[in-house]
């Protein structure tokens, strides 16, 4: 079973209530805002901001738009 990218409409950064993007890559929610990846373990988002990795500015170049 994948991850339900329907729940990206409802889905929303808990720092900064902002908007996410599906990486499915590395199976993480990325917020280019806040420069946050919350990881999606067992296609549950774990939304905790001290769960989430930090992204550098090159990471967040490499992520497409």
């Amino acid at each position: 079973m994948a991850f339900d990218k329907k729940l990206l409409e409802i889905l929303a950064c808990p720092v900064c209530k902002g908007a996410l993007q599906y990486q499915s890559k590395e199976s993480e929610l990325i917020c280019r805002f806040d420069r946050l990846a919350y990881p999606i373990k067992d296609n549950i988002p774990v939304m905790l901001e001290n769960e989430a990795r930090e992204l550098s500015a090159s990471d967040l170049e490499n992520i497409p738009k």
